[in-house]
């Protein structure tokens, strides 16, 4: 190129027309998550929502995350088609734990270059997973990075805002000895320990068509995380629930004390609740110790309840009624330690 022809963004790696074809692509999906509350559409510089009408002391709720190394599967795989869905479980199940209503969404979609098919497919599951946690697509970015990414990969955050009635938000305050603790099943690793996940599978040497009890792996590994938005709102309005904790990245061990005052401790039945096939092998050929797997993966429960012992069955029959499949795994005892302790 001779040194006085004028350079044009598209030379250096970045294509204008793409990301507008891209936008134009994408509002018919952040359409159909939309909410009486959504002022205007995609497009501008911020996205506007009105708070819901009704409440006294609306308190506005925020949770931000990713997906992590799963990405690495869906790229190596080329399934993208659920990513998105974990995206927004990971942010909209953390701040349901505060017994917040989410009420919008943002993402960030970052590449070094745009696949149109790719970015389409992605956000298209963002959409999916809005729709089914009933908050609104408000926005996003996409960010064209020469360089920064290596060819063919992307990577994700989102952001959720949800509202609350500050007398209902949940804090663990009303937890108390003898709470029977409600586990609800998780749909398989959903999105934490995928580096050490990975790493086993370079120890197997398996492959993602490998079946594990009539199941291809990679179903298994890159099923979406559950979103138990609809599930918890609805126990709420059936039961007390003292509190709530999101079982992910360090297991029951690491999150359910998060959820749970001074004095109280988790004592845990390892044995009442089935453990998915996918994490016994996930053990199995990574010689990974049973305490190691409580610290990494949720083993099977993604969302724990504490609700009043003697409402314990009404509990689970509420869950199970808007299709979750739940079990009494514990109960709360007092204890100067706290933590969880695991009833072997």
């Amino acid at each position: 190129m001779n040194p006085i022809d004028p350079l044009t963004y598209h030379q250096s790696g970045v294509d204008i027309d793409a990301g507008n074809r891209l936008v134009e692509r994408i509002k018919p999906l952040a359409a159909a998550t939309h909410r009486t509350e959504v002022l205007g559409g995609l497009g501008g510089f911020g996205g506007l929502f009105a708070l819901p009408r009704g409440y006294r002391e609306p308190v506005l709720v925020s949770g931000t995350d990713g997906v992590g190394t799963k990405l690495l599967l869906a790229l190596e795989t080329g399934q993208h088609d659920g990513i998105g869905i974990d995206l927004v479980a990971m942010c909209v199940n953390d701040i349901l734990v505060c017994g917040a209503e989410p009420l919008w969404f943002l993402d960030y979609y970052a590449c070094s270059r745009l696949e149109l098919a790719v970015a389409e497919r992605v956000i298209a599951s963002i959409a999916k997973g809005c729709q089914e946690a009933g908050c609104a697509l408000l926005g996003g970015e996409t960010a064209e990075m020469p360089g920064m990414y290596p060819n063919n990969h992307y990577d994700l955050a989102g952001f959720a805002v949800g509202i609350v009635e500050r007398e209902e938000i949940l804090d663990g305050s009303r937890c108390q000895a003898g709470d029977a603790l409600i586990g609800v099943a998780s749909s398989g690793p959903h999105s934490n320990g995928f580096s050490l996940i990975r790493q086993i599978l370079v120890r197997a040497g398996a492959h993602m068509h490998l079946q594990v009890q009539g199941e291809p792996l990679v179903d298994l590994l890159l099923r979406p995380t559950k979103i138990y938005v609809r599930a918890i709102r609805n126990l709420r309005k059936e039961v007390s629930v003292h509190a709530l904790a999101h079982i992910t990245g360090g297991g029951l061990s690491e999150n359910l004390p998060r959820s749970l005052p001074k004095g109280l401790a988790a004592q845990i039945n390892p044995h009442s609740w089935p453990i998915p096939p996918i994490f016994q092998w996930l053990q199995q050929q990574g010689s990974v110790t049973t305490q190691e797997m409580r610290r990494v993966f949720n083993l099977g429960i993604g969302m724990v309840a504490v609700v009043p012992w003697e409402d314990r069955e009404h509990a689970l029959a509420s869950l199970e009624a808007m299709g979750q499949e739940a079990y009494c795994i514990g109960r709360l005892e007092q204890s100067d330690q706290g933590g969880v302790q695991y009833l072997d």
